[in-house]
This record gives structure tokens, C-alpha cells and sequence, in this order.
């Protein structure tokens, strides 16, 4: 067993999910059960998949928990794209949020090559 709060990974992937959590607070209100709760529910469940991975036994499970996550980055990368081409946030913020998704996905892509 793993633990998740060591993981920078993780720790980066939890300051992720607030900025998306405030970025969404200027979305419109229409999009709070579209766009906003998508957002929203991707980039929780990156860092929760991190978290419950690290509670299995093996590594194949583990490792499987991080391909999650992965694919959970990139749901918010997609929709992070979707919610600049609706001028929700601007060119800037998209980049820097993009950015440290790709962080985050490099950090566990190498941790996963440990694993096998």
C-alpha cells in the first residue's frame, strides 16, 4: 500500500481541482449541471483515483488507478478547450491549467514506468 499525500502527484493534482473549482465560479449559471460539473467532477477524479489506487494491494491495480487518472487529465484538458472556444476563460488561463495537467501526467507516467 501507497501513500497518497507523499505523492506530489497527487499534491499537485489537489491544487489543481481548486483552481478549477474557482475558475468554474465565473462560468455562467446555466452551465452549472453542463460544463461546470464536468469540469469539476474530472479534476476530482484525478486526485481520488490517485488516492484509491494507492489502497490497493498490487501494483497492477495501483498502476491501473493511474491510467484512470490519466484519462481523467485529459478529460479536463478537453473541456478546459470546449470552455475556451465558449470565451467561459481566456486564452492564458487555458494554457496554464493545460500545463500543469501535462505536469502532472508526466509526474505519473514516470511513476507508472516503476511499476512494471
Amino acid at each position: 500500500m501507497h501513500r497518497f499525500k507523499e505523492f506530489e502527484f497527487w499534491k499537485k493534482s489537489r491544487e489543481l481541482n481548486k483552481e478549477i473549482y474557482l475558475i468554474t465560479n465565473a462560468f455562467p449559471d446555466v452551465e452549472k449541471f453542463g460544463l461546470i460539473s464536468q469540469l469539476r467532477s474530472a479534476s476530482v477524479s484525478i486526485s481520488s483515483n490517485i488516492a484509491e489506487g494507492c489502497s490497493r494491494r498490487s501494483y497492477k491495480d495501483f498502476y491501473r488507478f493511474l491510467e484512470i487518472a490519466i484519462g481523467s487529465a485529459y478529460e479536463v484538458e478537453s473541456q478546459l478547450l470546449l470552455a475556451l472556444d465558449l470565451e467561459f476563460i481566456e486564452e492564458k488561463e487555458q494554457l496554464t491549467l493545460v500545463n500543469k495537467i501535462e505536469t502532472i501526467v508526466k509526474m505519473m507516467s514516470k511513476y507508472m514506468s516503476t511499476l512494471k
